[in-house]
């Protein structure tokens, strides 16, 4: 047993961040040592929109789900969330929160969509001639 003065005697190997943070939990811990998200094709970019599934089967009926999944559902029910948001809210890392959305989507729990990409700019050349062309007024 080592001394910690933050929080007194403690086993060798265990690891603390201090007194109040408690024990560190890897990120593989939370997705069963699973890396790859969801069914393949899909992309969870940090600004992809999350949303529950209406179709979706109430809460109640989740016994499957562990509490991290859960946590993503309760934060999709009020409104869509990007992955970044849901990562923020839920105190998970990216990683963690995109294999999680993985499993939601493949259980059909959310439904996951892009945002509509801003219009494609015209071609600089263009863009100076107009400014040239409003100067000349």
């Amino acid at each position: 047993m080592t001394e910690n003065p933050m929080d007194g005697p403690r086993e060798p190997g265990s690891q603390w961040y201090d007194g109040e943070a408690g024990p560190l939990v890897r990120p593989y811990a939370l997705t069963g040592g699973r890396t790859q998200a969801g069914p393949s094709g899909v992309r969870f970019d940090l600004i992809a929109l999350v949303a529950l599934d209406p179709a979706a089967p109430a809460l109640d009926d989740a016994t499957a789900l562990g509490p991290e999944h859960r946590t993503l559902i309760r934060l999709c029910c009020t409104e869509t969330q990007s992955v970044a948001e849901l990562a923020a809210d839920a105190d998970l890392p990216v990683g963690v929160v995109r294999v999680l959305l993985g499993d939601l989507l493949e259980l059909g729990r959310v439904v996951i969509s892009r945002p509509v990409p801003p219009a494609h700019l015209p071609d600089e050349r263009i863009l100076r001639e107009v400014i040239a062309g409003l100067r000349a007024l």
